[in-house]
């Protein structure tokens, strides 16, 4: 049964049986939102999470297997959690696996770079494939994203996974030890094998991590022409592994968006921007501003709240942790911004550092967890918007802002995000459809993306309302076409 089948069955009792004939309601005072489906925008990849430098272990290490099922429906039940459809893992370059260190599978330099690889593949991967092999096998995922924060050390410019360094072969960057470029890349493509012999398929496949930044963690500096010369080798080395049609590069989850805009159009004066799957950038030294200029799909790939103190809530006074903050968030990266694809920081994090970094604050020493209302805001785009789905146009309404997508089995997500505290009704019209069923969600101080009245008028209009500093999303499940 597909998911708008699901939901249909559940809409129609809600409105009166699954006769198919439309309930009458009496039609009240308020705001018309209309959907113009013929007005279209970018096509959607989804929602999603990372669990890099191990956090992929709070979940696998969890004695308590019922609150382990229990974490991982939160992270993808499209029925009782956020439904997310996107996983970030990192493809790790330590040579240890020490405090939160993703450790490499080839932690030996087999003596340079036209040597033999030492490969030494564990099969765990920090957790990080198990995660991975349920967000497929059981929940039906299929935006697997791989990401390199560094090459391993030997591959490097400064000799060490951490504080930058540039991979040696690129423009302006030489080393005695030769050029690693295609063992590099032949590193990457190695990862995404092992996954794939594992049953899980890499879609999108990055080599490149916040490349402004020398940390003093797993990094690696790459300015946007050196980032060009590397994709022209890891291009054609996926294509010969037979993995072009699965796996596509992406580049090159900048720290901030000015920097990413400077890489994209690097990438695109030396002719590679064909050669990626999409553009990814982070927000933490300067937000979206405005439609990043490439072909390719964008996506917000990272972004979260560092510096606040852990927060549980769903609005108190706007703070950055808060989950409204959140769902406006994500708004202005799909809606005004363009994002195709959105991937919040950590999706399961230890207590300490006690920040609202995560979405699931987790303790492996008690098995507990808390979940921050973040999730539940993201859970209102994530169930409903599904990869492939069109945003469409939508436009009206007093006291909301809307957002409405159209999905490839013809249901359509109308996501309405309270601009005020108090509540709003409205109506809503899809021209280019008639809908058959409705169901509606909320997520507010008091809901977790939960059931809320809607209906459907005889001539297809739907009416619900928006509570004060919520967000709701209208699952519609149309009809024939309107004539």
């Amino acid at each position: 049964m597909r998911f708008s089948e699901t939901v249909f069955l559940a809409a129609a009792a809600a409105v009166g049986g699954v006769s198919g004939e439309p309930v009458l309601v009496e039609r009240q005072s308020s705001s018309t939102v209309t959907v113009d489906l013929s007005k279209t925008y970018q096509t959607m990849d989804g929602f999603g999470f990372s669990v890099a430098f191990q956090r992929a272990n709070l979940i696998t290490n969890l004695s308590d297997k019922t609150k382990q099922r229990e974490l991982l429906d939160l992270l993808f039940n499209r029925t009782s959690g956020a439904g997310f459809t996107i996983l970030r893992v990192g493809i790790g370059s330590s040579p240890d696996s020490s405090s939160d260190h993703m450790n490499t599978f080839a932690p030996k330099n087999p003596g340079g770079p036209k040597a033999a690889p030492q490969y030494q593949w564990d099969g765990k991967d920090s957790g990080q494939l198990w995660v991975a092999q349920e967000a497929v096998n059981t929940y039906g995922v299929k935006g697997i994203y791989a990401d390199a924060w560094s090459a391993p050390g030997y591959m490097k410019t400064n000799g060490q996974e951490t504080n930058g360094g540039a991979i040696c072969g690129v423009p302006g960057a030489t080393c005695s030890s030769g050029d690693w470029r295609q063992a590099y890349a032949d590193y990457l493509v190695a990862y995404v094998k092992f996954y794939r012999d594992a049953g899980v398929n890499v879609s999108h496949l990055g080599f490149l991590n916040e490349p402004e930044f020398s940390a003093s963690y797993a990094s690696m500096s790459s300015n946007g022409a050196q980032a060009a010369d590397f994709i022209k080798v890891l291009y054609p080395t996926v294509q010969a592994a037979g993995l072009g049609n699965t796996t596509g590069i992406v580049c090159c989850d900048s720290e901030g968006w000015g920097n990413q805009v400077s890489m994209t159009n690097a990438i695109k004066s030396a002719g590679a921007e064909s050669m990626l799957k999409a553009v990814t950038s982070h927000t933490y030294t300067g937000g979206p501003s405005g439609a990043m200029n490439t072909k390719v799909p964008v996506w917000l790939s990272e972004q979260c709240d560092l510096n606040g103190g852990w927060s549980t809530s769903w609005y108190g006074s706007g703070g950055a942790g808060e989950g409204l903050t959140w769902a406006n968030n994500v708004y202005s990266a799909v809606v005004n911004n363009g994002v195709s694809g959105y991937v919040y920081w950590e999706g399961v994090q230890w207590p300490n550092p006690n920040t609202n970094e995560k979405l699931i604050k987790v303790d492996n020493r008690t098995n507990t967890y808390e979940v921050a209302k973040r999730l539940w805001a993201l859970a209102n785009w994530s169930r409903f918007v599904l990869p492939g789905a069109v945003r469409v146009g939508s436009s009206g309404g007093s006291g909301v802002k809307t957002a409405a997508f159209k999905n490839t089995d013809g249901s359509i997500a109308v996501v309405a995000i309270s601009t005020g505290s108090s509540a709003s009704n409205v109506n809503i019209k899809v021209s280019g459809a008639t809908p058959a069923a409705v169901v509606a969600y909320v997520s507010d101080n008091t809901h977790n993306c939960e059931k809320t009245t809607a209906s459907v008028a005889a001539d297809g209009t739907i009416s619900g309302s928006v509570a004060g500093r919520s967000i709701t999303t209208f699952f519609v499940v149309p009809g024939p076409p309107a004539t």
